[in-house]
């Protein structure tokens, strides 16, 4: 992989997945945000980048693994190939089971571990015996871990792409029993909701960003649109009331930016059918414009 620091170009990816999701309309996301250029802000604030297409997930209602793990390892093939040529993908979802091609690609390319910010409303820690509804966005951090489906956890390598002590969970407020059990053996560091309000978000991404960087040689950022708050930003895959306010995340984001070790982004979850006015697209945008480079 090239030096962290030689990033030239910003690769825009669209996964157009949404059958790891009950409902699927996340799946049209990608195509909104691009169709009606939502991203130009960006070139307005002098970020350059080109979409690298968008990957449209094959549609098998009656096997979504399969479409997943398809998907998936496109996906895997993209991010890994951007990065291995030193460029900095932002991949945009879709709904979050998007994340195992995403990161499985970023970490083969590395050659060393990878550490990761997951911000979410959910754990997504789920595998097919443990999760009530058997949907696979509720599952892609398990896989990442090493635990679920085979044909997940073994794209791009068979290896587990994330280390426990390499992940920091921000913004969640939502999850089962089985899927918080497995997060809490292996030692995952969660900042629920309730600490986020007491601490701020400035000072929870510090320390998290501290643990992710230890011992890792590079970092991520999977940030699924329902860890905002609905009442500001419904155009979401599955909001859960009082989440994040998107002007302060965006605020405390952007002293991540320009970090040298920080390899790609991943935006998710936008469901554009939900979407009044399209402040959820904007917030896309913005979230973005605080991350790049």
């Amino acid at each position: 992989m090239p030096p962290l620091n030689a990033m030239h170009h910003i690769i825009v990816i669209g996964a157009a997945g949404g059958y790891g999701a009950q409902d699927h309309a996340c799946q049209d996301g990608p195509e909104v945000l691009r169709a009606f250029d939502f991203l130009a802000q960006l070139e307005a604030s002098g970020i350059a980048y080109r979409w690298d297409g968008i990957i449209h997930l094959k549609e098998n209602h009656a096997d979504p693994l399969s479409s997943v793990s398809e998907m998936c390892t496109l996906l895997a093939e993209k991010t890994g190939k951007a990065v291995s040529q030193g460029n900095f993908p932002i991949v945009v979802g879709g709904d979050h089971s998007c994340a195992i091609g995403t990161w499985s690609g970023v970490r083969n390319a590395m050659g060393g571990p990878l550490g990761l910010l997951w911000i979410d409303a959910h754990m997504d820690s789920h595998t097919f015996e443990t999760s009530p509804s058997r949907a696979i966005h509720g599952m892609p951090l398990a896989c990442l871990l090493g635990y679920g489906a085979e044909r997940l956890t073994h794209i791009a390598s068979p290896a587990p792409k994330l280390l426990p002590q390499n992940v920091c969970l921000i913004g969640v407020r939502s999850f089962e029993e089985g899927e918080a059990r497995l997060l809490k053996q292996l030692g995952v560091r969660v900042y629920f909701m309730e600490e986020i309000r007491q601490r701020g978000i400035r000072e929870i991404l510090i320390e998290a960003l501290a643990i992710i960087r230890k011992e890792t040689s590079g970092f991520g950022i999977s940030i699924d649109l329902d860890a905002l708050d609905p009442t500001e930003e419904a155009g979401v895959g599955t909001p859960v009331p009082g989440g994040l306010l998107k002007d302060e995340l965006a605020s405390a984001l952007v002293q991540l930016r320009n970090n040298r070790e920080l390899l790609a982004i991943e935006i998710v979850e936008y469901n554009p059918y939900l979407d009044q006015g399209f402040a959820t697209a904007h917030a896309v945008s913005d979230l973005i414009e605080a991350l790049a480079p």
